[in-house]
């Protein structure tokens, strides 16, 4: 269906964004948008979750400048139900989601089209390139450059080309995204990747992953904000596993089943000490070995740290030791929240048979 595209050499774009409390990044997102140099960006849409910090407001005065900028309100708050919301109203050949944590390059939008056209995927976008301006910030986004903070996924790779199973963020053309009922509203979080999943059972090529888009993604302030984050990331995963038994790959489900296994051989350990399993030791070691690993990756980029990653100022660049620390405790707290939220997933589902969030 999409190839139907491929004889306009400018497909009209729909920018989307889903919104809540952006005051201090809104103005700025759509004004990146709207100076694009690609001609045939027709509209962006922001779908408001009822914020109450103004940025309602700055939708609306944006609106009165540029008839492009459109506000809708998303009354049920969540990110798949604003993205369906935009998705019903939008009239773009290209439905083209952002998000309000993230940088834009000044190509975004031309390397994203290019990229659709190019591969014939359903869905193309770019690496999600983790920046900082705090020093926990820069801890998680030090941890997304380690295999543990990362798990391998494609989409973390700024250099790799080629077709992937999930990608960051997002260029659909919209009759797909349609034709696959958009977003599950079920999903708080994890909607992307399970969209990704609906896709795939249509075209084994239907997601694709371009280094030319450039994106940048700032991660959450705070160790709290971190755990609540992954926590909602494990339950998402696991109704995205239900959903899609023969799709998912084994890395949503590696934290669930890794300290899954670890407390199962300490309770036998326990209950038969006669076994001298020594999980103790064990346990201790996969405590430890995040920080491990948070030195080999501080050490790693020590050199690429204030140019690649920092985007705070010069005179507050975080010390070594603070940023060994943070992503020592961002790898050791990402799977333990996960593990944390798929168990508790599952428990609602073969419990107390609850299917959905």
């Amino acid at each position: 269906m999409s190839n139907t595209y491929h004889l306009y050499p400018c497909p009209k774009v729909s920018m989307a964004i889903p919104a809540y409390n952006e005051v201090e990044n809104i103005a700025r997102l759509i004004s990146i948008f709207l100076t694009t140099e690609y001609s045939n960006l027709i509209e962006v849409i922001v779908a408001d979750g009822g914020s109450t910090d103004g940025t309602q407001d700055i939708v609306k005065k944006l609106s009165l400048e540029d008839s492009r900028v459109k506000l809708l309100h998303n009354p049920l708050k969540v990110q798949s139900a604003g993205l369906n919301q935009i998705l019903k109203e939008c009239t773009g050949d290209i439905f083209l989601r952002a998000d309000a944590h993230s940088d834009y390059a000044p190509d975004y939008i031309e390397r994203c089209v290019e990229a659709l056209l190019e591969s014939k995927a359903f869905n193309v976008g770019g690496a999600q390139r983790f920046v900082a301006k705090t020093p926990f910030q820069a801890g998680v986004a030090l941890a997304s450059k380690s295999f543990l903070g990362s798990g391998g996924a494609k989409y973390r790779d700024p250099n790799y080309n080629g077709y992937a199973d999930t990608v960051y963020l997002g260029c659909f053309w919209t009759e797909e995204l349609r034709d696959t009922s958009g977003f599950d509203v079920s999903q708080i979080t994890n909607q992307d990747a399970e969209l990704n999943q609906k896709l795939l059972t249509k075209n084994p090529q239907a997601i694709y992953i371009s280094s030319d888009i450039r994106v940048w993604y700032y991660p959450r302030k705070t160790w709290k904000s971190i755990c609540i984050q992954y926590f909602k990331y494990g339950r998402g995963r696991y109704l995205t596993s239900i959903k899609h038994k023969n799709q998912l790959q084994l890395r949503g489900k590696l934290p669930f089943l890794f300290i899954s296994a670890t407390l199962l051989l300490s309770l036998i350990d326990f209950i038969v000490p006669q076994l001298s399993l020594h999980t103790e030791a064990f346990i201790l070691s996969g405590l430890l070995f995040p920080f491990g690993e948070s030195l080999r990756t501080t050490f790693k980029l020590r050199n690429e740290f204030t140019t690649e990653l920092w985007r705070g100022s010069e005179d507050e660049i975080p010390s070594c030791l603070s940023l060994w620390f943070f992503c020592g405790v961002t790898l050791l707290t990402m799977p333990i929240a996960h593990f944390s939220g798929y168990g508790y997933q599952l428990a609602r589902h073969n419990i107390f048979k609850v299917n959905a969030w």
